[in-house]
């Protein structure tokens, strides 16, 4: 809901502190009930095949941003592997306070923003990152080369982002 008494400063805070809760939640839904929804819709050799594979032996987008902006702003130094699953989460977390951010600020103003209480922002935040932004930074496959199936993880786990970051948006809100 739009504020009454809109307020962008105290609508940014309140999305950060939602974004921060919500990134949390997610990483929860994926470990867990995102889990067994991977399993469901893949096929039966893709779940041997990912019970084969050592779960701390895979480079995520967020591993490899934080490579990248290391790589950056170093002139050319890369990451260890210990190095990227400590900045990995760093990357997360930021990305989701960031998004939350803005989120906030903008559902001041206008309902729009948060409709589906927050499950649209989710959506959009999943075409936005996960479909163009990862594969276009090179951190990741593109959306052609990905079978349908195997989306269905990540889109539920930003609506949880999304629906998460809303309701704590709202109680932060009537705090602030």
């Amino acid at each position: 809901m739009a504020s009454k008494n809109p307020h962008v400063v105290r609508g940014i805070l309140a999305g950060v502190a939602g974004g921060l809760v919500a990134s949390w939640l997610m990483n929860e839904f994926i470990a867990g009930p995102g889990a067994a929804l991977t399993k469901a819709v893949n096929t039966p050799e893709e779940n041997a095949k990912a019970a084969q594979q050592n779960p701390d032996a895979s480079q995520d987008a967020t591993m490899k941003a934080a490579d990248a902006i290391t790589e950056t702003v170093t002139g050319g130094q890369h990451l260890s592997w210990s190095q990227q699953k400590t900045g990995g989460p760093i990357v997360h977390y930021s990305f989701g306070a960031l998004m939350g951010g803005i989120y906030g600020g903008l559902a001041e103003y206008s309902d729009v923003f948060s409709a589906g209480y927050g499950t649209g922002f989710g959506s959009a935040l999943f075409a936005g990152a996960d479909l163009f932004a990862v594969p276009a930074l090179h951190l990741g496959e593109p959306v052609t080369k990905t079978p349908a199936h195997t989306l269905a993880t990540p889109f539920a786990a930003h609506l949880v982002y999304g629906a998460s970051t809303e309701l704590v948006r709202r109680l932060m809100r009537n705090i602030l």
